[in-house]
């Protein structure tokens, strides 16, 4: 089966996406960390259920949880924990189908980014975090 060539570059290109995938929830984590009066009001706004909670979850999930995909620690585990919690925040923050207007059609975008970033963490999840990663400096990763 022709692979177009990358099988040769398969772990570099396996580390670039494990930092792309997760570099809206580090950007987003961290201001929702230096900012966390906002996150709650925010997310009490939007009616998020317990938004203080919520908000301590979030901030856990996307600055450490994002991480340790970054550098490739509990990967496949953590890939799933990311693709439910990217799932839960489409349904809980982006519920489009409640909406009309602009409202709507900005969080129809945002809902199925969530959507599709869901697929690209369950494919981390088959893939694994490769070579450059902790996971493979602990045994950890399937070869």
């Amino acid at each position: 089966m022709a692979t177009f060539g990358a099988d040769r570059i398969k772990n570099e290109t396996i580390l670039a996406a494990r930092l792309l995938l997760v570099t809206l929830f580090l950007v987003f984590g961290w201001s929702k960390l230096t900012n966390y009066g906002g996150t709650v009001a925010y997310m009490a706004q939007t009616g998020v259920p317990l938004p203080s909670l919520a908000a301590l979850v979030a901030i856990a999930v996307e600055c450490f949880v994002s991480s340790a995909i970054v550098i490739g620690l509990f990967t496949r585990p953590l890939a799933l924990l990311m693709g439910v919690y990217t799932l839960a925040t489409g349904f809980l923050a982006h519920h489009y189908w409640t909406m009309t207007g602009a409202a709507h059609f900005e969080n129809e975008i945002n809902f199925y980014k969530n959507v599709s970033i869901l697929g690209g963490f369950l494919l981390l999840y088959i893939v694994g975090a490769g070579r450059y990663s902790l996971d493979a400096k602990f045994g950890l990763e399937v070869k």
